[in-house]
């Protein structure tokens, strides 16, 4: 998100930032692609199905020793003077104070001890400071002189007046947003992933500089760490959802789309001799050679579901009793780890087949994005071109980087960026975010 390496467990901050180290993070601060974008005049939003104040996002906005502090609950009492929260954060700072959109799940963090969620009635807020913080975002837009709304149902993000609205912020549950396979789609239940797309697109896509939209579908990486294939699977059929929806809005001579993850899973893909059609989530057509037991075509290296003796799967079961199956993993935790292998990263778009190839790290990518759309350092490219001739036509774009371009008189670019995860079983298991911007920039 910021274009360098950090330290673990620590968001919008450098290899200065230590976690948990207050003190630390208040030299070692970064921008990001939001400031950038920012910078630019563009709009940006923030969409995802995890929490508005999870890392992923949070990274976009927060400068923050841990990640965990998304209340000041969470934050130390000796360190609440000088760090805020990262919903605080959100709120009070830019670039978060900017952000036209956000929509999401986590309405803890954002409501004070005491107070009842609205439909989990069970739940209270979590802030110890005694802020609304709902209530503070309407209070600084109507301040600002700017048209807002709070929405939370789909009934209320489907009634939004698109054409008019300045600022739009949705909280759809008390912590992360529901599985897919659990969501109520009812119009008091929750949009879906594709339905908060479109509704973002629609708002920023008015803004004549263009915009920048991130896209997360974060509940890929918590079925994976529940060992639960099924869901992983079908998070990542929502992130297609909502990506073909973009898709349809926008035009791909003029946009960017780059899908990644910030890291892969333990799900393993495997079998011997598998025919075509075997079922993906049920059992190989061959026994263990070991134990003479089936095993499941989708295995885990870690998590809950190692067992002594281990679990026989089936290939008859239903599909609510399909969607629940824990599969088997070597080692017992009682959450899945990550996986260490690299992850892929898909482009499309202007420049897509240039700045994207090879092997890269991760700090590369919000560069790349920068590059292709003139943002942060990058910036001059543009102005440059501006100044320049028609007999220098290429003055934006250097030399080793005009292969791929795009025609029209605007570059959209969206990028689905870094997080969630995926795992090793290619375009079925990629995690999700969307990073999207919109610039105008002539091209040859």
């Amino acid at each position: 998100m910021c274009g360098v390496k950090a330290n673990l467990e620590t968001v919008g901050l450098d290899a200065g930032g230590r976690f948990d180290n207050c003190f630390s993070s208040l030299g070692s601060r970064v921008d990001s692609l939001v400031d950038w974008a920012h910078k630019a005049g563009k709009a940006t939003g923030i969409v995802t199905n995890t929490r508005v104040s999870h890392a992923t996002p949070a990274a976009l906005y927060a400068h923050s020793a841990s990640r965990y502090w998304e209340d000041d609950s969470k934050v130390p009492a000796d360190a609440r003077t000088a760090c805020k929260d990262i919903t605080r954060q959100l709120v009070e700072d830019s670039p978060g104070n900017n952000i036209s959109v956000i929509l999401g799940g986590g309405r803890r963090h954002w409501l004070p001890k005491g107070t009842k969620d609205p439909e989990q009635v069970t739940e209270e807020g979590r802030r110890l400071d005694g802020r609304n913080l709902i209530e503070d975002w309407l209070r600084d837009s109507k301040k600002r002189g700017l048209k807002s709304e709070y929405v939370q149902d789909k009934e209320g993000l489907q009634s939004v007046d698109r054409s008019s609205i300045d600022r739009l912020l949705g909280l759809f549950s008390y912590s992360h947003m529901e599985f897919e396979a659990d969501r109520d789609p009812a119009p008091s239940g929750d949009p879906s992933l594709a339905d908060m797309a479109d509704v973002a697109v629609s708002i920023l896509q008015r803004n004549s500089n263009g915009f920048f939209l991130f896209l997360e579908s974060g509940r890929i990486d918590h079925a994976h760490h529940y060992n639960n294939a099924y869901r992983a699977l079908d998070e990542t059929l929502v992130l297609e959802a909502a990506l073909l929806n973009i898709l349809s809005l926008v035009d791909l001579t003029e946009t960017l789309f780059v899908v990644t993850s910030d890291h892969s899973n333990v799900m393993t893909f495997g079998g011997l001799s598998t025919p075509r059609g075997n079922p993906i989530l049920g059992a190989d057509t061959k026994v263990s050679d070991v134990d003479g037991l089936p095993y499941s075509t989708l295995l885990y290296g870690t998590g809950p579901g190692y067992a002594r003796p281990r679990v026989v799967p089936s290939n008859q079961t239903s599909v609510t009793e399909e969607r629940n199956v824990v599969h088997a993993s070597a080692v017992a935790r009682q959450w899945a780890t990550h996986g260490g292998e690299d992850v892929p990263v898909y482009a499309q778009g202007p420049l897509a087949s240039v700045v994207f190839k090879g092997v890269v790290e991760q700090s590369y990518i919000p560069h790349a994005i920068a590059y292709v759309l003139c943002l942060g350092e990058y910036s001059k490219r543009c102005k440059t071109l501006n100044q320049t001739s028609t007999k220098q036509p290429q003055a934006c774009i250097t030399p080793d980087l005009t292969a791929g371009q795009g025609r029209g008189g605007k570059v959209l670019a969206s990028s689905q960026g870094m997080l969630s995860d995926s795992s090793s079983l290619g375009p079925s298991l990629w995690s999700a975010l969307i990073l999207a911007t919109h610039v105008y920039l002539p091209l040859t």
